[in-house]
């Protein structure tokens, strides 16, 4: 089965049967459910943002969700080929009651997912997706009559709008990025990041552009997630093109990798540290990561006498703790920035003005950059889920074995060790147990995260005899 059902929206593979994969029929079933829960919080008068990432499934249903909302009585802003935080700050900017992304972010090609929105620009909470849930499982719903039938207009200016709103930031610097001539490379997995990225380099002022796979046909080079396995062609670009900076971007552009100028990675963790770098001395307040995320923004943060919280994993718990803390910064270590100033989402093009705008002031290379911040070293692993496999039998058994240590169940069970930590957690959009491990070298990261994969299966099959 590769249909995932969640509070956050329906991801699944193209094809197959309904109800086993995202098929015609299962994404206008969710499209139903959504919209009838929307009007149902703000009545028959409904508009929703609709954008897209560029995969070859994404017109297909793009077609199938737009008019389904129509048949509902909902009017439709077509943003067309965009990305997840154009989506939201458009839905704020066209007073929207809710907006819809298709894209399965990092996930391959085959993948497809319809990421819900409510009139804020922010992904629904567990509540309000629970109630899209139960309404999609009842499959009952009213459409609109003939007269009642819902319209839809071109958005065109969406990017534009974004865009404008992060330079009007009075922190983004673009006269010192003008004048620092900057060379950037740019891979968005040709992707809607092909289009949005080069646009925001070229509006803060870098004309020299490098681009890789900037072409939004969908046809994915190498696999979408940014890590460093899977971009060794622009780590060779920037170091043979003598670029300052590398730009990488998964399709639907809310996560932000960057290369150094030698061609090395800055490391995906690191993003949102270098934000922080930069933004802390000029707006003092707290920051907030998942529990997935490197130790190093806290001790930045604690750095710059400021304040640290972690949430659990999932950009809606992130958000929740900042608006409860206040904070000036947050995000995940995935490389995803949210800059509360712009609005309350991952965003990677606010995080490309961050960082061009330390680099054009701070007077060193990003690789010095790197060098100057808390050294750690992540190393991330998976544990794929048997049928009938008592995960949460498995987690509980963990906590007991390490109850000595530094324990958070927040989100699955992290432990905290004097010099290291380890998270063991189910994931939220694969049949997959994610194993996050963080040590002062790169060798013993992997090694931790290898020793609690074995010890993980180990316990399974433990549990199987």
């Amino acid at each position: 089965m590769t249909l995932i059902k969640s509070i956050s929206g329906i991801r699944g593979t193209i094809g197959g049967k309904v109800a086993d994969n995202l098929t015609p029929l299962d994404a206008v079933k969710f499209a139903a459910a959504y919209g009838t829960w929307l009007k149902g919080e703000y009545g028959s008068q409904c508009t929703v943002v609709l954008g897209r990432d560029a995969r070859p499934s994404g017109p297909m249903i793009q077609a199938l969700v737009q008019n389904t909302l129509i048949g509902l009585g909902i009017n439709v802003l077509d943003a067309g080929l965009s990305t997840t935080p154009t989506v939201e700050m458009a839905v704020v900017f066209e007073e929207a009651q809710g907006g819809i992304i298709l894209t399965a972010s990092h996930n391959p090609v085959q993948w497809n997912a319809l990421k819900l929105l409510n009139h804020k620009g922010e992904f629904l909470n567990a509540a309000e997706g629970q109630k899209i849930l139960d309404l999609a499982a009842a499959d009952n719903f009213t459409f609109a009559e003939v007269a009642d039938l819902g319209s839809v207009k071109t958005l065109s200016d969406a990017l534009e709008k974004h865009v404008d709103a992060i330079l009007a930031l009075p922190y983004i610097d673009v006269e010192a990025i003008t004048k620092a001539n900057f060379r950037v490379a740019v891979d968005a997995v040709n992707s809607s990041g092909g289009i949005a990225i080069p646009y925001v380099l070229k509006r803060l002022g870098v004309s020299q552009i490098e681009k890789i796979y900037c072409e939004p046909n969908g046809q994915f080079p190498h696999n979408p997630e940014p890590l460093e396995e899977h971009l060794s062609e622009i780590m060779k670009t920037v170091s043979e093109k003598s670029c300052d900076l590398g730009v990488v971007v998964d399709p639907d552009v809310d996560r932000l990798a960057l290369i150094s100028e030698d061609g090395k990675m800055f490391g995906e963790e690191y993003t949102l540290v270098a934000c922080a770098d930069y933004l802390l001395p000029k707006k003092p307040g707290a920051v907030v990561s998942n529990l997935s995320s490197s130790r190093a923004l806290r001790d930045l943060a604690q750095q710059n006498g400021q304040s640290y919280f972690a949430s659990a994993v999932g950009e809606v718990n992130v958000v929740t703790t900042m608006k409860e803390e206040q904070a000036v910064l947050g995000g995940e270590g995935n490389g995803g920035v949210i800059l509360p100033d712009l609005h309350y989402g991952r965003d990677s093009l606010v995080g490309v003005a961050l960082v061009l705008s330390h680099l054009a002031t701070c007077g060193k290379k990003m690789s010095e950059l790197r060098a100057s911040y808390p050294q750690y070293f992540m190393a991330k692993n998976k544990i794929q889920l048997s049928a009938g496999m008592d995960v949460d039998g498995l987690l509980k058994q963990a906590e007991a074995k390490f109850s000595h240590e530094n324990i958070s169940t927040i989100d699955g069970v992290k432990i905290d060790f004097a010099d290291e930590w380890v998270h063991l957690r189910k994931s939220n959009t694969e049949p997959i147990i994610r194993v996050y491990t963080e040590a002062k070298s790169p060798d013993r990261a992997t090694e931790l995260g290898n020793e609690f994969v074995n010890l993980f299966n180990q316990m399974a099959a433990n549990l199987q005899d």
